[in-house]
């Protein structure tokens, strides 16, 4: 089972592609990305087109997959055929078969639909900061597999470049390396657009004109763990830039301050805090996570009044 959102207009669909196909899903000893597939987010996609939303936001984060986005497009309809003119088999083992690829007969609603990708890392599809490199061995990849899982979106990349009329230097665009290959697999084959987490959010939401309209004292945010790869656009600096310009506080409450958390001060955090208040490890830290949230956010904000109460 999985869920997903609908906006109050009724028409953008928010899916969080790890709801359906993400590492917690699994356990570790299950964990193959030969194997493992993107169908259940496919599914998830037919569901709101269905609900006839004409505009998707998919994020793409936490993935237990490495098949370029193949099982989700397979759910749509799309044709990935070996040379034979079979279907592939599921995960990254499908693609280095993979000799064909058809849009003819995707879900005709496809064609109405706006589908925007949100992704915050930098990597692209192939090479020593692709996909495979950095998040294949998360993914229960072996050292086996790696040239294999490599192979596999190598392949794709070829296949959909030619059969989908799509660039082949665009696969090395940032971000197409996520999520095993998703998005820049949706992007050559379904005209998705990848872009930063926070702008779509900003967007949609009218950010901007929300810190406009009303008068904010205090803003809280938070990650898992801040640290440099903060700064890369992610939605603690990207309020933050937002909140700077109206000089407007910006309290960031985290897991963990990792290296390079002071540089978010620069950015518009103007302070963080971790909820971790004691030793432990992190199945604890994750277990007790509500109620060390809520101790800190009580302490975060008995020091806000106080300080508001003395200096008013």
């Amino acid at each position: 089972n999985a869920t997903y959102g609908i906006l109050g207009d009724g028409h953008t669909a928010i899916i969080e592609m790890a709801s359906a196909s993400g590492l917690p899903l699994i356990k570790p000893s299950e964990r193959n990305p030969m194997h493992t597939s993107t169908y259940g987010t496919g599914e998830l996609i037919v569901d709101a087109l269905e609900r006839d939303c004409q505009h998707i936001i998919l994020g793409i984060g936490g993935s237990a997959t490495h098949d370029a986005g193949a099982g989700a497009m397979a759910a749509l309809g799309v044709l990935l055929l070996d040379e034979f003119g079979e279907p592939i088999l599921p995960g990254a083992e499908g693609l280095l078969s993979l000799d064909h690829i058809s849009t003819q007969q995707a879900h005709p609603k496809l064609s109405r639909c706006k589908i925007d990708i949100a992704c915050d890392v930098e990597n692209p599809l192939l090479g020593i900061n692709g996909a495979t490199a950095v998040y294949a061995t998360q993914k229960g990849a072996t050292d086996e597999q790696m040239p294999q899982l490599e192979q596999a979106l190598e392949n794709f990349s070829q296949v959909a470049s030619n059969d989908c009329n799509y660039p082949i230097g665009l696969f090395s665009n940032t971000g197409g390396g996520a999520a095993g290959g998703l998005g820049a697999g949706l992007a050559a084959c379904l005209s998705a657009t990848l872009k930063p987490g926070f702008g779509i959010i900003a967007d949609t939401l009218k950010l901007e004109n929300q810190l406009d309209k009303e008068k904010y004292d205090l803003i809280i945010t938070g990650e898992g763990e801040i640290n440099e790869q903060t700064l890369q656009g992610k939605l603690p600096v990207g309020i933050a830039r937002l909140a700077a310009q109206r000089n407007i506080p910006v309290i960031a409450i985290v897991g963990k301050l990792g290296s390079g958390a002071e540089l978010t001060h620069q950015e518009g955090i103007t302070s963080i805090f971790s909820i971790i208040d004691d030793a432990q490890d992190l199945q604890r830290a994750m277990k007790n996570a509500p109620e060390m949230l809520d101790r800190c956010i009580s302490q975060v904000i008995r020091l806000w009044v106080a300080s508001k109460a003395k200096y008013e």
